[in-house]
């Protein structure tokens, strides 16, 4: 039993005999504006209850996590994102990556596809595979997955506006290879209301998106039970400028408005939120990022509890993917990110994610090189398999620090949800401009303290060399569009154009009527009807979304 009289006795004896040393170091705020003390003892964390804020990994509020062996029972899934180029093209390097020990696929769409234009529209010329694979109909999909087990392996796919038709050509592949809808497991991030915030890759106005987000819940808990319906993500926000305070109530505000949103269409809570999961950022606060992570776990184990009622624990379990940061990369020295992936992937695994993508040290310049992929999946396996953090579950809890930034985080958390529920909610705080002012107000803080050099960017703002660094960058082949394009054509031309436009015409009555569009959208995409001309249909239906400035 610790003397806490002692030790607080013993704590001022030891600022007075060190208080030149303390003066002289002054005061340190960290990016979430939390003061932070030069050493922490049993008195910051007299408070803990262990069984009751804590408790035992697997057990509620999860806050050491989610499940009670953690990385000793199953490593975190390996899952680089990846898309570039032609279907063919992101399938060669998905079939390399797991020939290195990728555990999982994760899909990035080029800008056209995620915003809903075919590759032959005006709008798409410059974009075509350019920052993701181009997808335009089924034939993509089957080609991006031509050779690869859908039964075997799981699949997250960064896609939004898009989802639905997305998600059925993955289904409709799926089936092709034999594996039945409620055997195929994956996740589909359909968490539009960032995109307003962060992102930008909205169609449709924010009433008619939150119906296509709950009609791919609805049709994943009743067909694809081993399917996560939604990805609720902070990353995004966090790569904006965010901090992680703002990251951890901004996501979780989200992630209520979604649960709300299905629940009042006459879904039990326990149907689906077992299958709602989260995507966070990982930065170079080691000790913070933990914390958030931990912190968030507890968070939302009472929020499904409390304010929604859920019964089952996995309703309550906060299972979420990380991503190291992209905005923490620099051109500068660029070796040096390799680095910096290395403790943000180390603070995501202390963390407990279940998912990981570690970034390639090459991304502030282009599309990773299979170069710089394969020493993205050794840093994880180095971390997995050499670095024995996996040894113990949550081998930072009973830290007084991270503890007690664990308290504080969910503290200052809470108090942002506080007010975005007396804004009427997450959608209704966007729709005001609270949450883009508080990123852009963040992000302006840090540029400052980057440029004071209160933040120290190492080759950036400090320990400049001035040496230029070759680094060898891929380039998408210009060949791209014409062969992109010719394929597009060349579906049109051999598909049933009678039964695609009488399959647009049903999908267009459905929105029409209120119904849920993914069986009319599984129709649409069988008959190879392209995310275009789907997205044109429900374009003409919703309407398109104009944003505001936010001053």
């Amino acid at each position: 039993m610790v003397d806490l009289e002692k030790v607080s006795e013993e704590l001022k004896n030891w600022e007075v005999k060190n208080a030149k040393d303390l003066q002289r170091v002054g005061e340190y705020i960290n990016r979430s504006g939390i003061p932070i003390k030069i050493v922490y003892t049993p008195l910051d964390v007299k408070d803990l209850d262990y069984l009751k804020d804590l408790s035992f990994p697997g057990e509620y509020p999860f806050t050491r996590g989610v499940y009670p062996t953690m990385y000793r029972g199953r490593l975190w899934t390996i899952r680089q994102y990846a898309g570039f180029g032609t279907a063919e093209d992101t399938n060669k390097r998905y079939k390399y990556l797991i020939s290195q020990g990728q555990t999982g696929l994760s899909v990035a769409f080029h800008l056209p596809t995620q915003c809903g234009y075919d590759s032959d529209h005006p709008m798409a010329f410059a974009e075509i595979g350019k920052v993701g694979v181009a997808i335009d109909s089924l034939k993509d999909m089957e080609i991006l997955f031509d050779g690869i087990n859908l039964g075997k392996i799981t699949t997250s796919m960064t896609i939004n506006s898009t989802c639905p038709q997305v998600l059925a050509m993955y289904f409709c592949v799926a089936s092709s290879q034999g594996v039945p809808d409620n055997q195929v497991g994956g996740t589909v991030q359909n968490d539009i209301l960032k995109e307003y915030v962060a992102r930008g890759t909205y169609i449709y106005p924010p009433e008619p998106s939150m119906r296509l987000v709950g009609d791919v819940i609805e049709w994943c808990y009743k067909n694809a039970p081993r399917f996560n319906s939604i990805s609720v993500s902070g990353y995004h926000m966090r790569e904006a400028g965010c901090t992680a305070v703002q990251e951890a109530a901004f996501t979780l505000a989200n992630g209520i408005a979604y649960i709300d949103h299905v629940v009042k269409r006459g879904i039990p809570v326990d149907n689906f939120a077992p299958r709602v999961s989260f995507f966070f950022a990982a930065q170079r606060d080691l000790f913070e990022e933990v914390a958030k992570f931990r912190a968030m776990r507890r968070m939302w184990a009472k929020i499904m509890k409390e304010r929604f009622g859920a019964k089952n624990p996995r309703s309550m379990l906060l299972r979420f993917h990380v991503q190291t940061a992209g905005v923490t990369l620099t051109a500068q020295q660029p070796y040096v990110n390799l680095l910096r992936n290395t403790l943000e992937a180390l603070a995501a695994v202390l963390g407990g994610a279940q998912s990981l993508h570690v970034n390639s040290f090459d991304e502030a310049y282009a599309t990773p090189t299979e170069f710089a992929v394969t020493l993205s999946v050794r840093t994880q396996q180095i971390i997995a398999y050499e670095s024995k953090v996996t040894a113990t579950v949550d081998p930072l809890g009973g830290s007084y620090y991270v503890e007690w930034l664990t308290d504080q985080i969910e503290e200052k958390a809470m108090e942002y949800i506080h007010k975005i529920d007396d804004m009427g909610g997450a959608p209704q705080a966007i729709e005001k401009g609270f949450y883009q002012r508080e990123i852009a107000d963040a992000a302006y803080q840090y540029q400052k303290d980057v440029e004071s050099k209160r933040e120290i960017v190492v080759g950036v703002n400090e320990f400049v060399t001035g040496e230029e660094i070759p680094v060898t960058i891929l380039k998408v082949d210009p060949e791209v569009r014409k062969r992109q394009i010719e394929r597009l054509k060349k579906v049109k031309s051999e598909r049933d154009n009678v039964k695609v436009k009488d399959a647009l015409a049903n999908l267009r009555r459905s929105a029409e009527k209120g119904e849920n569009i993914i069986p009319a959208t599984f129709e649409a995409i069988r008959a190879y009807a392209t995310i275009g001309e789907t997205s044109d249909v429900l374009r003409e239906v919703f309407g398109e979304y104009r944003a505001s400035t936010i001053i």
